[in-house]
């Protein structure tokens, strides 16, 4: 499967907005690391993403994850997860990412 991944900086509130779509895996997690690159290049910016659509994710895209959260947090910044997935939440507790992330309905 692939990855679809929008973007956008929302001015008045000072936040990226970014909806995944489709799988990270080993395959696709490059995409998402040259997003958050770009991304960061123009503004270190808190990040607010949408798993809504998101159906898979394995250790490679979680790494992807917390190497931009180690970023924006030398910035004091964080990313939000929203509408995380029961299989990705149980992944996130497991592996105790729950504790690093935000994470909202």
């Amino acid at each position: 499967m692939s990855l679809k991944i929008k973007k956008k900086f929302e001015e008045d509130t000072g936040v990226w907005k970014m909806e995944l779509d489709g799988e990270i895996d080993i395959y696709t997690a490059a995409e998402l690391k040259s997003t958050f690159q770009e991304m960061f290049e123009k503004r270190k910016e808190p990040v607010e993403i949408d798993f809504q659509n998101l159906e898979y994710i394995d250790s490679t895209g979680l790494g992807v994850l917390i190497g931009a959260l180690k970023r924006l947090k030398e910035e004091d910044k964080q990313i939000t997860l929203f509408h995380v997935k029961p299989n990705i939440l149980k992944l996130l507790n497991i592996t105790g990412l729950n504790k690093i992330f935000v994470i909202k309905e």
